[in-house]
């Protein structure tokens, strides 16, 4: 990471333009960017004549914490999050837009080192910061947008699941929810399960290849693998049914959920902020090695619309921010 911020003090001290010089310093650029930041809006080639929009707001206390989380976690976590559901349509990221509130107080550590995240993470998927918007409030907040582009395939929805497709994951499932379970506690260790919910790697490249291998239907896991597929199903009119023993819970899991009361195939059922992705395919398609075949597309039934093993899920599927 660039230093640039390095002693210059707090947000109110550089002022509103310092601090979008400083952070617009900090940022890279790749070929479809024609216009980037400095103007009144960025130009971003869209070949396909389609262009893949998504958004997030992420608050402080709600959706990050700073003795948690550095700001460069939280610029890669709010990066990925978004350019994820980009990924999961089947699409190329391209850039992102952010929308950041913070408070006159803060040091231009914070944002600077923030910038860098979101410049490193949008590199992982090729694509760009290519502008924003930055204002005083009392909290940190941040509103994220993310572009992508088609390259001419048509976009892979939630609603096409149909009765006899397979269901696939490729990626993490449960470690960001355990993760979260250790820091919890006030704990750092495992280090790879608290790293995974301070900077979840979702599998971009596996969105557009899905689609190329005939994806019927996709999502990315941010909620919990069965409240994302209850969307899925329920866009399609189907019935899906997880099978656990397909599921991977590691040892290092495992030993956390005994130590902390949890069994862990909650987290991997119901954890999210992981950003896998979770497709359905025809049955008859080979999939490559790094997805996994979880379960089934069923014709609907009176039974509740995402089952595991056979049997309705007794308890909550999956976050929802207006939840108890």
């Amino acid at each position: 990471m660039r230093g640039h911020g390095q002693g210059q003090g707090t947000v109110g001290e550089l002022g509103e333009f310092g601090l979008i010089r400083e952070l617009t310093s900090r940022l890279t650029t790749t070929p479809a960017v024609r216009i980037g930041p400095g103007d009144d809006a960025a130009v971003i080639s869209a070949p396909d004549r389609r262009v893949v929009a998504s958004t997030d707001v992420l608050i402080e206390g709600r959706h990050f914490r700073r003795d948690w989380s550095t700001a460069y976690d939280v610029g890669r976590k709010s990066a990925a999050q978004n350019l994820a559901d980009i990924a999961a349509m089947g699409a190329v990221p391209t850039a992102l837009l952010l929308g950041l509130v913070v408070p006159a107080d803060l040091l231009v550590t914070w944002p600077a080192e923030l910038m860098d995240g979101l410049r490193d993470e949008c590199q992982v998927a090729g694509a760009a910061v290519v502008g924003g918007d930055v204002v005083r409030g009392d909290a940190i907040t941040l509103a994220i947008t993310a572009l992508g582009d088609m390259q001419g395939h048509e976009p892979v929805t939630r609603a096409g699941a149909r009765p006899g497709d397979v269901v696939a994951v490729t990626g993490w499932l449960g470690w960001s929810a355990a993760g979260h379970a250790v820091l919890a506690r006030g704990f750092r260790s495992p280090r790879a399960f608290v790293e995974a919910h301070r900077r979840p790697e979702p599998p971009y490249q596996a969105g557009p290849a899905a689609a190329a291998l005939g994806a019927t239907s996709m999502t990315d896991v941010s909620d919990g693998l069965l409240a994302d597929l209850g969307h899925v199903a329920a866009a399609g009119k189907v019935r899906i049914d997880i099978r656990t023993a397909a599921l991977d819970v590691p040892g290092q899991m495992a030993d956390i959920g005994k130590a902390v009361g949890v069994d862990p195939l909650q987290w991997v059922l119901t954890g999210g902020e992981d950003h896998a992705i979770v497709a359905t395919f025809p049955p008859q398609v080979k999939l490559p090695a790094r997805w996994r075949v979880v379960g089934e597309v069923q014709a609907p039934s009176a039974v509740a619309q995402v089952t595991v093993d056979g049997e309705p899920w007794r308890g909550a599927a999956g976050w929802d921010h207006f939840g108890g």
